[in-house]
């Protein structure tokens, strides 16, 4: 998996709302962590340049079950 992932910041203006930001999370590095869609984050500022995502409600890694089955 690529360690690094380049990306742009877009900015959304809309008319009488103050602009927006919007960060495209990767696929493969939202796959790696088991990210899902509509799941709530939260942003940590640590300094200028470095942030860490949060996740408040972490729920446990999603994969397949393996049989406790012993032969």
């Amino acid at each position: 998996m690529q360690a690094k992932y380049s990306i742009k910041v877009q900015a959304i203006r809309s008319k009488k709302q103050a602009p927006r930001f919007y960060v495209n999370f990767p696929l493969p590095l939202a796959a790696a962590i088991g990210l899902e869609a509509g799941e709530e984050v939260e942003w940590e500022l640590l300094e200028r340049g470095e942030l860490r995502l949060v996740r408040p409600h972490e729920s446990p890694p999603r994969g397949r079950q393996r049989s406790s089955r012993t032969t």
